[in-house]
């Protein structure tokens, strides 16, 4: 197969009541670790980068490693841009093959978020990439993107319908209650405002900020409408607690083929986990 867009990937989990998992990846072994384990558990996967990703792995080679999973293994695989910001900087990672991107123009006011996220979506649909957008602000941190608590605003319903009929966006990110990073406290998410939203918008609807989140909450949140799940922070602390126990346990080891393996397993059974809650196993 090839890399794809997330188009029919969403509407056939929009139909048939699942979500398609987005797992951040930082490298070759993590790509590796959730391409692999969806293979396995025949799962459609999205390859999710944000811009300090993207910027420290390269996006050439995050698109060709992503070709060559897709090529060694029969399951949609789609590569996504995470909460860029830069309309410059989407354009030219579309060109360079990315079928999938997220503009995150929610710090921005209303009007002024639409005029951003029209731009970024007559260009990718010229290119067959779909375009994801968040109305609503989630508070937390993931990578360099941080959103003090102060500034989380959740996703208005009746603004959620003027916003995707007037940018012809894809899929639309709802701020519900989620958080990016680790969540604190325990977790209320506003299940209300999602049915309202779902009556009201017909492209698929996503979940950021899904790490921590207990996953009975989460499964409510997709049989509610929820096409799409973002995990990053659920899938860093196993691999690097894994890769530090490595060596706490074997101090002179020097080889990555040897330490990264640990990291790549502890990683590996969560990717399994998030599949299994999304329902998206067997899929493909």
């Amino acid at each position: 197969m090839s890399i794809i867009s997330t188009r029919e990937m969403l509407n056939k989990a929009q139909r048939e009541g699942y979500a398609v998992p987005a797992f951040n990846i930082h490298n070759l072994e993590t790509l590796e670790v959730v391409v692999e384990t969806a293979a396995e558990l025949k799962s459609p996967v999205i390859l999710a980068g944000t811009p300090s990703t993207i910027k420290y792995a390269g996006g050439e080679y995050i698109v060709a490693m992503a070709n060559v999973a897709a090529k060694q293994h029969d399951i949609p695989i789609a590569i996504h841009l995470d909460h860029y910001e830069d309309v410059e900087e989407i354009k030219h990672y579309v060109d360079l093959g990315f079928k999938s991107v997220m503009i995150d123009a929610s710090h921005s006011p209303f009007e002024e978020n639409i005029e951003i996220v029209k731009t970024v979506v007559e260009y990718a649909h010229k290119y067959d990439a779909t375009v994801e957008a968040e109305l609503g602000r989630l508070g937390g941190q993931e990578d360099d993107l941080i959103v003090d608590e102060k500034d989380t605003k959740f996703t208005n319903p009746k603004q959620a319908k003027e916003y995707v009929e007037r940018t012809g966006i894809d899929s639309l990110a709802v701020a519900i209650g989620t958080a990016h990073g680790l969540y604190h406290g325990e977790a209320k998410l506003d299940f209300d405002r999602l049915k309202e939203i779902r009556d009201v918008v017909d492209v698929p609807l996503v979940l950021h900020g899904a790490s921590n989140i207990p996953d009975e909450l989460v499964k409510k949140a997709i049989s509610l409408g929820i096409c799409k799940v973002n995990v990053a922070t659920d899938l860093k602390i196993p691999f690097s607690d894994a890769v530090k126990k490595y060596f706490i346990e074997n101090p002179e080891a020097n080889d990555p083929r040897k330490y990264m393996e640990p990291g790549k397993e502890a990683m590996r059974r969560v990717v399994a986990e998030k599949i299994m809650v999304c329902g998206s196993n067997g899929r493909a």
